[in-house]
């Protein structure tokens, strides 16, 4: 029962309501918040059963269902109940003989949003609703707050994201975007698990941000009396274990980075990192192909085609209805839409280098520095870092401004899936070099519609030129900088031996983004990071 017999001061008028039915509810000896139901069947795997109209003559089966009430309708001595659980809607049809007395009193009583269990007849309507005839009638909790009054969605976007919880039940394509995560993951972990793959955890908090050019988010550890960093990256504790004798590692972990917000970063994400003994940049080439393969194939006809068609309501007016088509019956085996374009996953994918593309787009050799600065000039990007500090601007290093210069002409040109590969050394500190090129870095990153979604090295393993590449990447960095310390564990784990190695990093969110057809990563995170209300 009700610990607190009064209301909180600033309720709403309708939650007021509700709360003075709340001790209606507890005088009739009722508990409003429930207790065990068993038994019960998915919504789903009701209206999978074979029924017929009640009038018929033929007995529907039983069944037991639980959920939330997101639709209420009067018509006298019957209720119709709309209730849903996360596999779907079913109506409830109610009348006062069927459940009683107390069951009628109870349904008077009930809300959208509360929380009821039903025992009854499955059958259809004269109109063919699938509906469940209530025989009994069970009070599971009472909801103190109102909820939406439409059940097709939240139009609000701010409601959307900071009361996810609402989200999930009035947004279909919330709901499903959760269950196609989990699937994304775990076909994830299968498909790695069988190619001989440990997954394993390492240390969120660390003494030394690294593996990755980002800042992180500090903390102090208080009994050791130590400063602590949020990890920015999965790799260099992985490639630890590479030196430990796991020659097939992989992790699947939030990273952190206190960065900027945009439609495809929230600085808290999920990232896979993975690292096979003995691989190189193209045979996790291949097994990034492999893995993308198997997750679109996971998610199969769940990826849909939108088209609105106009039809005539039985008043013969005309209206406009959204019509749901699984894309692979509209697109093709493997194909699945991305906005307003479409991507197809039938392996092989293209295979580009770096430097083709930069003089196809750009229109120079990225090794031509006179030639670089022009075509920057003339593209409108920046050829040198301001420093706010102090006030001054230093050129930018010619690989940094090649890159740049990708950024921002190449990549919206990448319409992929490609995997782009022989970057710059320069700008892949943790990257081995090309033999016959030590210019060029034996890395890929993997690009869909202009949208880096895996990046990958032949990972160095070579310990000098480790060390030497980290002190070069921190010079002149300030304290405030992710990289300002040498971790110098690593590089003494590295002198005992890695074995050589490919390494691979995908970013689920934006994995996910992709394959959901959701254009924001804040919608394929269940928390994303918001301000908080009222700033």
């Amino acid at each position: 029962m009700s610990a607190d017999p009064t209301p909180p001061a600033d309720q709403s008028d309708q939650a007021a309501v509700r709360f003075a039915k709340l001790q209606q509810i507890e005088a009739l000896g009722v508990d409003p918040w429930g207790q065990r139901f068993d038994g019960h069947t998915p919504v789903a795997a009701v209206r999978e059963l074979p029924c017929e109209t009640f009038d018929s003559g033929t007995t529907g089966p039983t069944v037991r269902i639980a959920g939330r009430v997101v639709g209420k309708r009067d018509k006298g001595k019957i209720f119709f109940l709309d209730v849903w659980d996360q596999t779907g809607k079913i109506q409830v049809m109610l009348g006062a003989k069927q459940i009683g007395d107390l069951g009628w009193k109870l349904l008077n009583l009930t809300d959208l949003g509360d929380l009821i269990g039903i025992e009854g007849e499955f059958g259809k309507t004269k109109l063919g609703e699938p509906t469940v005839r209530a025989a009994t009638f069970t009070y599971l909790t009472k909801s103190l707050e109102p909820h939406p009054t439409n059940y097709y969605g939240l139009a609000d976007e701010e409601t959307r994201l900071r009361k996810r919880y609402l989200d999930l039940i009035y947004t279909s394509d919330t709901l499903r975007r959760a269950h196609q995560r989990v699937k994304i993951l775990r076909t994830i972990r299968n498909h790695l698990d069988s190619q001989g793959f440990l997954e394993v955890e390492t240390p969120v908090l660390q003494a030394v941000a690294s593996g990755a050019a980002a800042r992180p988010f500090d903390t102090h550890h208080n009994a050791l009396d130590i400063p602590l960093v949020l990890r920015i990256a999965l790799e260099l504790p992985l490639k630890r274990l590479l030196v430990g004798g796991i020659e097939k590692v992989y992790e699947i972990g939030r990273v952190f980075r206190n960065e900027g917000i945009s439609h495809k970063h929230n600085p808290e994400f999920t990232m896979l990192e993975l690292y096979s003994a003995y691989g190189d940049l193209f045979s996790i080439m291949d097994l990034t192909e492999n893995l993308l393969v198997a997750c679109v194939d996971a998610i199969g006809p769940s990826s849909f085609v939108e088209r609105t068609e106009k039809y005539k309501n039985d008043k013969g007016e005309e209206q406009e209805r959204t019509i749901r088509t699984p894309s692979f019956e509209v697109l093709g085996p493997r194909t699945i839409p991305w906005g307003d374009k479409q991507v197809n996953f039938t392996p092989p994918f293209q295979r580009a280098k770096y430097g083709d593309l930069f003089c196809q787009h750009v229109g120079c050799d990225m090794q031509d520095r006179a030639a670089v600065k022009a075509k920057a000039s003339e593209f409108k990007v920046p050829d040198k870092l301001h420093d706010e500090k102090t006030k001054t601007s230093v050129e930018k290093e010619h690989d940094v401004l090649v890159n740049d210069l990708f950024s921002e002409v190449v990549e919206p040109h990448l319409v992929g899936p490609v995997f782009v590969y022989d970057y710059p050394a320069a700008i892949c500190p943790l990257t081995k070099r090309k033999p016959s090129e030590p210019h060029i870095a034996e890395r890929f990153e993997l690009y869909v519609h202009g949208m880096e979604l895996a990046n990958a090295y032949t990972e160095l393993n070579d310990p000098i030129t480790q060390e030497a590449t980290f002190r070069k990447q921190l010079a002149g960095q300030s304290e405030e900088d992710s990289m300002a310390k040498l971790d110098d564990d690593f590089i003494r784990a590295l002198r005992h031996g890695m074995p050589p190695a490919g390494g691979l990093g995908i970013g689920i969110d934006r994995l996910v983004m992709l394959l959901t057809n959701t254009p924001t990563i804040r919608d394929v995170i269940l928390f994303p990071l918001l301000r908080p209300e009222g700033k």
